[in-house]
């Protein structure tokens, strides 16, 4: 199954009231394992930025003024995420500003249930605690210091590390679903452990294993460990 883990920086909270997308970051993982296949564009938004919004993110007119429009990267992004299902932290907010772009530039806008949002499983998953990517990071202890700004990418790769966490770590059936013979089996139920090839050597010594059968002796022919000796 191919996702794509995808956030976006923009310039304000409604693109109804003239806000645009500034940057795009998007990983992707097939069978929810990241490929190293990554999407990054920054964007002109074609206005000023407020200082609100350059203060999370960090980029400014200046910065931003040489860069490509939306319509000159429409295709590539829509490209890149194919038919994919889009994994966003906070997805509304994403996907308002996504379709609001592609509509614009007359390009078909993403049908919401494409989306998974991770804000909502983490609110399902622990609710009252704090949801935020930086407060599950916390919680999952995934190492987010390079974070000192919001950066898409950035954002997007640690994003993939929270999803995988959320969704019970990079392997979810701990690999018991894959069979010895290196076929695929269909139930985890069918998996059994393997006998080892040879026993494990004694971690003990002759004299520690002969003190302790003579404590033994001594507790009398109902003892519990002569039952298992």
């Amino acid at each position: 199954m191919r996702e794509i883990v995808l956030d976006t920086e923009t310039t304000g909270f409604e693109p109804a009231e003239g806000d645009r997308i500034v940057e795009i970051g998007a990983v992707e993982l097939q069978g929810h394992m990241p490929t190293g296949r990554t999407y990054h564009q920054y964007i002109n938004p074609e206005r000023s930025m407020p200082k609100g919004a350059f203060e999370v993110h960090g980029l400014g007119d200046d910065f931003l003024r040489d860069k490509p429009k939306f319509a000159a990267i429409a295709q590539e992004f829509l490209d890149f995420i194919g038919e994919a299902r889009l994994v966003i932290h906070n997805a509304a907010f994403d996907m308002k500003f996504l379709n609001a772009e592609l509509g614009w530039v007359n390009k078909p806008k993403i049908p919401m249930d494409r989306a998974l949002d991770t804000l909502a499983i983490a609110r399902k998953r622990f609710p009252g605690s704090p949801a935020s990517l930086d407060a599950l990071c916390r919680r999952f202890g995934i190492d987010n210091g390079a974070r000192t700004l919001h950066g898409a990418l950035l954002d997007s790769e640690i994003l993939a590390e929270v999803y995988l966490e959320l969704i019970g770590g990079r392997q979810p059936d701990f690999a018991l679903g894959v069979a010895q013979g290196g076929g695929t089996d269909t139930t985890q139920a069918e998996w059994r452990p393997r006998p080892r090839p040879a026993p494990l050597p004694p971690r003990i010594t002759e004299e520690e294993a002969a003190t302790h059968a003579e404590f033994i002796g001594k507790l009398g022919d109902d003892a519990l460990w002569k039952r298992f000796g």
